[in-house]
């Protein structure tokens, strides 16, 4: 789908694909092994003892070249690239509306004790973004997140 694309009657392949992901996390308990793909029907944490109630994903756009899209980790009004600044490419999908979807960005947990089982914190960051310019979807292995 172009990002130009003005036909409203067009299927947002991501769109739908985040909607799954946004009901796992919803009813998150798992306690059967990973297939390794964004839309399985189930959050699992592999050999991890905790339950699993994210699927984090990192999001391309149709104008990055390939980089993945970056959202800064706090509120306040600063844009990523600018010193000082801490930045993020991996998201928690909180909510989808048709083609808009409203992300929470994820940290990296850097507490070494628990960092290995829990890779990644929730911040009270988020942004919505329409989904027709998002092009690529990639998910990363399910985990926990603390203060969902």
């Amino acid at each position: 789908m172009n990002c130009n694309n003005d036909d409203k009657n067009n299927s947002c392949c991501i769109s739908e694909i985040l909607s799954v992901i946004n009901i796992l996390q919803k009813n998150a308990d798992c306690n059967d092994s990973c297939l390794e793909t964004c839309d399985r029907g189930f959050l699992g944490c592999g050999t991890s003892t905790l339950n699993c109630n994210t699927r984090p994903v990192v999001l391309y756009t149709a104008f990055g070249n390939g980089t993945p899209w970056t959202m800064p980790t706090t509120r306040e009004n600063v844009v990523c690239g600018e010193e000082g600044v801490t930045c993020s490419n991996v998201f928690r999908v909180e909510k989808i509306d048709g083609c808009c979807a409203t992300f929470r960005v994820l940290a990296d947990n850097t507490d070494p004790t628990t960092s290995a089982t829990i890779p990644y914190v929730a911040t009270n960051s988020f942004f919505t973004m329409d989904l027709k310019c998002c092009c690529a979807l990639r998910c990363l292995p399910d985990t926990f997140v603390e203060c969902i």
